[in-house]
């Protein structure tokens, strides 16, 4: 017993121990086993792919080094849905963060029914894509469209170049207000009461606490938001791919940069094409993610 407790001492990892890793290994083995299979590996592949021109099935590659990246970066409709994921991103994310950030506010209130509220808000983030393309085209429909037959109009919601993306952005706010609102509820229960006691006292009223006590004090939460938001607006496929048809005038103004990866790639069957360009919007969403961070010190304020 002493022997082994003498080779224990020396070897630093006791019996108990290495037993208690190798089950720990054991339990974290399909999760590891995941990421590679559904994210390392389809990541590595991709940037080889980006760098070949590929066959059918993904078989017979042939390198042509930066071609892919040359063919993308000189086409005007990459450019062109790099903007429109833009465009979508400045209506979704501010609109989106600003709208639910008020919600949580005034649901942090003591109202009636704030349960079933919060119930309604969070709904469209329950609601299958395909649903909810199917609702808001037909409140778009120029002929048969709620919208229209309110406003007494024969606007073309999501067939007008001009408009489009706007309707399409719309669409985006209205989907992810409910998922911010939880996040702005944690954030604000994490507020201690004192500071809105210690403002009271000082006479502030409850705009003045809301834009100097609530705003700074949920920045953390804010930050969090806007960054995942942004990254998730620079990402957006399936609202894109379910209300604009291939056949819409519109398309070319309001394709995302993920809906033209999915066009080239699996519609065009250029497959070395389309992982140049996501490869690109990779690299897009890398350099605003370090900026955001960088942002982080000077703007953020921790309890």
């Amino acid at each position: 017993m002493k022997e082994q407790e003498r080779i224990e001492k020396k070897s630093g990892i006791s019996k108990s121990r290495k037993k208690e890793a190798m089950w720990g290994l054991l339990f974290v083995a399909p999760t590891m086993l995941g990421l590679f299979v559904l994210n390392f590996y389809p990541m590595v592949n991709t940037v080889y792919q980006s760098f070949c021109k590929t066959g059918d099935f993904g078989r017979g590659n042939i390198f042509v080094g930066l071609a892919n990246y040359d063919a993308v970066i000189h086409d005007p409709t990459t450019w062109q849905a790099l903007w429109n994921t833009v465009k979508y991103a400045l209506i979704e994310v501010p609109f989106g963060v600003t709208i639910s950030m008020i919600l949580a506010v005034f649901l942090q209130q003591k109202i009636i029914g704030k349960s079933f509220f919060r119930t309604i808000f969070f709904l469209p983030m329950v609601c299958a894509p395909a649903a909810v393309a199917m609702v808001w085209k037909w409140l778009y429909n120029q002929q048969f469209g709620l919208l229209n037959h309110l406003f007494h109009s024969n606007t073309a919601w999501i067939s007008n170049p001009n408009i489009a993306w706007i309707s399409v952005g719309v669409i985006g706010v209205w989907s992810i207000i409910g998922y911010n609102m939880v996040l702005f509820i944690g954030g604000l229960q994490e507020i201690p009461k004192d500071y809105y006691e210690a403002a009271q006292l000082d006479g502030a009223s409850g705009i003045k606490q809301f834009f100097h006590v609530t705003v700074p004090l949920l920045s953390p939460t804010t930050f969090f938001i806007v960054q995942t938001r942004i990254i998730g607006a620079l990402t957006v496929f399936d609202l894109m791919f379910m209300v604009m048809d291939k056949t819409n005038l519109a398309l070319y103004k309001t394709q995302s940069i993920v809906y033209l990866f999915y066009t080239q790639a699996f519609t065009n069957g250029n497959r070395g094409y389309g992982a140049a360009t996501v490869t690109i919007l990779v690299v897009f969403i890398m350099i605003i993610t370090f900026i955001l961070q960088k942002l982080e010190k000077r703007f953020v304020h921790y309890n």
